[in-house]
Parts: structure tokens; sequence; C-alpha cells
């Protein structure tokens, strides 16, 4: 079986440490961002990897982008094995500091953009007769948290969707997973002022994500064990306790 992975958001954080992880252990690789080709830690890779990467520029809120992107990501090398939708931008807003094109931003990048993603690549996953989506979502997905519901809310929407499609995308042998996970340390949780418990750094989450992609199977991958855990718990009990919880982080 080949190994060839598209990875969608990776010219920073886990997407990037993710693209170096999957090089490493002989995948062919294509990167896609707004402007991929033009990113100098994405260029470094290329220059050590020449034969194994392809970067292709890609604007997710765009569907003309995208359509025209996964055709050539196809191409690159007859197929795609798995693709992993890591795009996202991320803000933390107070309710007299909200801005709607904040709101809309997120829900445009974190959610539609992997509908669009999804729409344009599984009628190629369909034609091959096999295929994986990977969706980087986060355990924010479980229950709203203060300041954080312009993030919270599309990674939500994008848990569900994922629900929702994971049936009718199994009976055509298409895998769904999704990673739920705590706070990583990137340049969009560098904004938070707030202490980030069980932090991890960027490496350390795409290597857990390798790591369980390759060895493990099951909708979905969470960690870290006892934030996820305590999220998940907000998510099953009634919601007076749960906010009583949630208040406490005003």
């Amino acid at each position: 079986m080949k190994k060839i992975v598209w990875i969608v958001g990776g010219s920073s954080g886990i997407g990037y440490e993710l693209s170096t992880l999957y090089l490493k252990n002989d995948y062919k690789v294509i990167v896609s961002s707004r402007n991929a080709t033009k990113t100098p830690l994405l260029q470094e890779l290329r220059e050590s990897y020449k034969n194994n990467i392809t970067l292709i520029d890609m604007d997710v809120i765009q569907m003309q982008s995208v359509d025209e992107a996964t055709q050539e990501a196809w191409k690159a090398y007859g197929e795609i094995n798995l693709c992993i939708y890591n795009a996202g931008v991320y803000e933390s807003m107070k309710v007299d500091e909200w801005k709607i094109n904040s709101f809309e931003q997120m829900m445009q990048i974190n959610y539609l953009g992997a509908v669009r993603v999804t729409n344009a690549l599984t009628p190629f996953f369909i034609q091959n007769g096999r295929g994986c989506f990977v969706y980087n979502s986060s355990i924010s997905s479980y229950f709203g948290l203060p300041y954080g519901g312009g993030y919270s809310a599309p990674k939500a929407a994008l848990l569900n969707f994922c629900e929702s499609i994971q049936p009718e995308l199994e009976a055509k042998n298409i895998d769904i997973r999704v990673i739920n996970h705590g706070f990583v340390k990137t340049r969009l949780t560098d904004k938070n002022e707030f202490e980030m418990p069980q932090l991890l750094e960027a490496s350390e989450a795409a290597k857990i994500i390798y790591d369980r992609l390759s060895n493990t199977k099951g909708f979905e991958i969470k960690f870290p064990f006892a934030l996820s855990t305590f999220l998940y718990f907000l998510k099953v009990i009634p919601y007076k306790l749960a906010f009583y919880f949630t208040k406490k982080a005003l």
C-alpha cells in the first residue's frame, strides 16, 4: 500500500511537525496552506526531501481554491491515502470584546473549510475504493468554555459533522477519525493570558497523533487524559453543575 498523506494547514505548529514526522517515516507528503510555497520552514523541508514533498497553496475559505488544490494534490503522487485537516484559527474574546468578523473567520476555517475539503476529496476516495479523513478538533468541542465560544462552537460543529458522515463514508471504505486534544503551545495559544493546564509542545502533540493514527483504530483520539476526561465530564453532568465549574474560569 502506498503511503501518501495530504496535510491541510501544515505551515506551522502541529501541522508542520506532522509533516516532518511523516517525511521521516518515508511517506509522500503534500502540504497545503494559504502560502505553503512561500513558507520558509516548508521550503527547508522541500530542500531536504525533494522527491517526497509537494507544496500546494490553498485557501480553505474559497471553494474554487479547494477544488483546484485537491485535483493538484491527487495528481502529485497518483492518489492520497490519508488527509489530515489541521487548518485552524483561534481567538479568545470576552463579551465586550466580541468581533463578528473573528467569529465568522473561525467558523469559515475551523469548520466550513473542513467541509469544503471533504466535499472535494470524497469523490476521489470513492473512485479509488478507500481513504481516510482525519480532523484535528479540540476537547473544547465537548463543552463551551468562557471566552472561547468563537473557537469551540465551530469545533463542536466539526465533531457533529464527523459523527454524521461516519456511517455513510465507512460503508464506502472511507475512515473518519477525530483528534480532540487539549492545549498545545503554538502561535495561536501564545495569545492566551491564562494558565493552560497540561500544555504540550507542538512536537509532543504531533508525536502522539502520529503514533495513535499509526497504531490504533477507532473514531476518536483524545489527550491529555486528565483534561479531556474533565471536559467530557462537563458534557454529561447536569448543566447547573457544569456551569458551577465553568464560572470558576471567569
